[in-house]
Formats: C-alpha cells, structure tokens, sequence
C-alpha cells in the first residue's frame, strides 16, 4: 500500500525541509505544490528531491491558491498507483506524528480528519478571535448542511483512493476553508465512512499565514451553494 502527502506552498523555506525530512523518514512519498515561492521555497525542494526519491515537486507559475493546488495533486496521484491520499499543511500546525495514526484508521474507514473539536483534540498558540471564527466556521457549515463533522475547517486529512476517484474534482472551484468544507461534504453525501481523529492544532512558528477575509466570505456563502446543489 502505497501513501502519498500532499503539501501546497508559498514562501514556506523555513518550515520545509525539516517537514520533507519528517514526513519521507516516515514512508510516506510527497507531492509538494509550490506557487512560485518568491523566498526560495521551490529551489530548496529541488536540492532536497537530488537526495530523496520519495519526494515530487510540482512548480506553478504564481500562486493560484489552496483548491487549485489540492484538486492537481489528487489528478496527479490518480495517475499513479498510490493507495491513500493525504493533506497536510506546510508549517507544522499538522504534526507528522499523526499520519501512522491516520494510516491505521484508514484501514476501517474512507475519510480521516484530523480534528481539532473533538474529545482529546485542541488548539495551541491561536488568539482568542481566531479561535471563536474556527469554531464559529465549523458550527456554521454543520449546522446548514446537516452533517456530523465537528472539524469542518481542518487541512489535515486522509483518503482512500475510491473516495478521490468518485468525486467529480472537476466541479469543485472554492478555495481555503471553503475547499476543505467542500470535499468533507461530497465525500459524506457520497456515503463514504468519516473517522475523527483528535490532533493538537499548533500555530506556526515560522512564516505568515495564508488566511484572508476573502476566504472566510467565500466559505460562508459556499455552504449555502452546497445545501442547494449536491443531494
């Protein structure tokens, strides 16, 4: 069974190579999606691929975002022969740790979220106004949609191959949160099972984060347009 992590970057150079190093010693392959990092991101990931097979590097010419990023790499993993696909972030909010735990729960289920909003699970370093928008985000989308994801919002997540392949990602177009509510719901309305695996959410500690007040309107209206478009 073969594994793959997905990672979309931008201006990532203090977070990747340590992340690249952790993730490969585990087993696992890596696609790393840089936007055209203007720190140098993608010319540390080309000396680090001269020394490590398991790591796939897709450049693009500026950056264009976290959906478009995600929806490449699946088709690109498609085209290959990897058993399980997995999302993460570049910034060590989602711990390495967890993917031998996420890989053993996919052995009895279809989805794995790593879930901040669950027994056991929690999140570290955030401010107090970020915190309330995530949870206010995930209580939202669940509420409207009518599905039992206490995380709606998490980036770490696990799928079996089947799930990818029967979703149709060429219709999805959102972004940021709104991406990641999105393929939780589509797979969830495909009747696929969902495990929620507790994490320790911890913010960077290194870069900027990526979050921008147009990902957090488009997410909001995003809801409304899935309630009302997939049955």
């Amino acid at each position: 069974m073969k594994s793959l992590i997905i990672i979309p970057t931008y201006n990532e150079k203090e977070n990747i190579k340590k992340l690249v190093n952790q993730v490969t010693e585990l087993g696992f392959h890596i696609l790393v999606i840089d936007d055209n990092s203007p720190d140098g991101t993608g010319d540390i990931l080309e000396k680090l691929k001269l020394e490590n097979e398991k790591i796939n590097i897709m450049h693009r010419e500026r950056k264009l975002g976290l959906g478009t990023a995600y929806i490449q790499g699946f088709k690109w993993a498609l085209k290959r022969d990897f058993d399980y696909i997995f999302t993460m972030d570049a910034d060590f909010s989602h711990n390495p740790a967890y993917l031998m735990g996420f890989l053993d729960k996919l052995s009895e289920s279809d989805l794995v979220i790593g879930a901040r909003y669950v027994k056991g699970g929690g999140v570290v370093n955030w401010p107090i106004q970020r915190k309330i928008i995530s949870r206010c985000g995930s209580f939202y989308a669940r509420t409207i949609l009518c599905f039992p994801i206490k995380d709606c919002t998490s980036g770490f997540m696990g799928f079996r191959r089947k799930v990818l392949e029967n979703i149709d990602l060429d219709e999805i177009k959102s972004e940021g949160y709104g991406f990641l509510i999105e393929m939780k719901y589509r797979t969830y309305r495909h009747g696929y099972k969902i495990e929620q695996y507790p994490i320790i959410f911890v913010d960077r500690l290194h870069g900027k984060s990526k979050i921008s007040k147009n990902i957090i309107w488009e997410a909001i209206f995003l809801v409304w347009k899935l309630k009302f478009r997939i049955k």
